[in-house]
């Protein structure tokens, strides 16, 4: 099987300000992964920045949470809103940015203060771009090879076996420790399968991969 293709998408969470005819926007960029976590940094930049005129969402991620990622064509998940600013000149020219620099597994909110002067459509639709333009250069832009994500259920006696495994690969986990250890693992999609037999091997077949 082939690899997967890299995709471009933002190296880290970032935000850029500026100003349109005294209205101040902020344009914030995060890499995320699937429709859950994009939706997540949505609310969480609106709940932050509830007493804006307008928070403008756009995302392009997998609509399957990257579970097509190993056959190499992942199908897109995109939206967009204007959040009440009149149609078509908010949301979509955010999500038009990301289209046309081809730039996926990402989440943007533009943040609006009205600043007492009415921009008009065209306006609009510039500052807003501008928002996610300015929140990918302050992000940057990376090329990224796919990811996939594992569940790793172990007893307690293996969790530390397991837990070094992953640590050994560099790959990002997190742990749940409760009646079962629980491994929540980012893996790329080309390391996936070696991964497993590690683990399936180091555990004599004792963990469990979801």
């Amino acid at each position: 099987m082939a690899n997967p293709e890299p995709y471009r998408t933002v190296g880290d969470r970032a935000s850029a300000e500026f100003t349109v005819q005294g209205s101040r926007f902020i344009g914030h960029l995060a890499p995320v992964d699937t429709v859950g976590a994009a939706e997540a940094f949505v609310d969480e930049v609106c709940a932050e920045y509830d007493d804006a005129t307008h928070n403008v969402p756009a995302y392009r991620v997998p609509a399957d949470d990257g579970a097509s990622a190993s056959t190499g064509s992942v199908l897109l998940r995109e939206y967009s809103s204007d959040d009440g600013e009149p149609t078509g000149s908010a949301g979509k020219p955010a999500l038009n940015v990301l289209q046309q620099q081809e730039i996926r597994n990402v989440a943007a909110v533009v943040t609006r203060y009205y600043g007492g002067t009415n921009l008009g459509v065209g306006g609009l639709a510039r500052a807003y771009s501008h928002g996610v333009k300015a929140g990918l250069d302050a992000a940057g832009v990376v090329e990224e090879s796919p990811h996939e994500r594992l569940s790793l259920t172990v007893a307690y006696d293996d969790s530390g076996t397991v837990r070094s495994v992953l640590e050994s690969t560099g790959v990002e986990f997190d742990a749940d420790y409760d009646a079962e250890v629980t491994f929540e693992a980012r893996v790329p999609v080309a390391a996936a399968p070696e991964l497993r037999d590690r683990l399936r091997s180091a555990t004599s077949g004792r963990v469990e991969i979801r």
